[in-house]
């Protein structure tokens, strides 16, 4: 169990503006819905509609949208949703994961594809770059729920494999199969958190230069753009300085 670690969450920035938290709650909508429908519409007995319903909140979206989207499934409203991952290499050899939710898979393909190409990376096959990152839990809290140590411990004594804490908060890291027990528990201690759901971990971090690291973030700022794309992963470091002067 470490306290530290190189693996840092490079924050994409989105939701600043009226249009993007619009777009935002869309995306959030839709992964409710889909949640909603492949298991039980209850958030307390399906783990995937919890964590949607959690990121909702946190997100700050109206209850309205999400009991709407909840009922949008019940009701069997709404496209159906295939969920794809891409994956390929950004500027620099870095290793880009892409989730996506969308009713044209052609669609998304052909613009995903596009933006790898005109950013100078390319699009591999399903497989190329997930094997350098660890499918894991997260539990995210802020900073203010708890020090360092009482994180730490109730982590530990929740069966947690990792805790990272820093200026932005409280990251726990558990399986994949015990990421539910272990955010009930930690949940019960200090409240809901900001995020409870299955991550991509990159293994190791790339250091890049400033020059890659701006054509990087404007890759992963068109990726997270598309409606159709649910999340994206990477697993490149940039420097604090840059990251304060593209806004970030």
């Amino acid at each position: 169990m470490a306290g530290h670690s190189q693996f840092k969450n490079i924050m994409h920035r989105k939701g600043r503006q009226d249009a993007m938290k619009s777009k935002l709650f869309g995306k959030l909508a839709r992964e409710i819905t889909v949640s909603a429908k492949l298991g039980t519409p209850d958030p307390a007995m399906n783990p995937r509609l919890r964590a949607a319903v959690v990121a909702a909140r946190a997100e700050n979206m109206p209850k309205d949208n999400i009991e709407r989207a909840i009922k949008k499934a019940l009701g069997g409203e709404g496209d159906n949703y295939d969920e794809i991952r891409y994956e390929g290499y950004g500027p620099g050899g870095v290793a880009v994961i892409v989730e996506a939710l969308t009713d044209n898979r052609n669609r998304a393909a052909s613009d995903i594809r596009s933006y790898f190409t005109k950013s100078g990376g390319n699009l591999g096959e399903t497989g190329s770059v997930s094997f350098m990152f660890d499918r894991v839990g997260i539990i995210e809290f802020d900073r203010s729920v708890a020090s360092d140590d009482a994180v730490l411990d109730a982590a530990i004594e929740a069966g947690a494999d990792d805790v990272i804490s820093g200026e932005g908060g409280h990251e726990v890291y558990a399986s994949p199969e015990s990421l539910r027990e272990v955010a009930k528990n930690l949940e019960a201690k200090f409240g809901e958190p900001r995020k409870a759901a299955l991550t991509w971990k990159p293994q190791n971090t790339v250091a890049v230069d400033d020059e890659t690291a701006e054509k990087l973030l404007k890759l992963m700022d068109l990726l997270n753009e598309h409606d159709d794309v649910q999340n994206v992963y990477a697993n490149f470091e940039i420097s604090d300085a840059l990251m304060a002067k593209m806004g970030g």
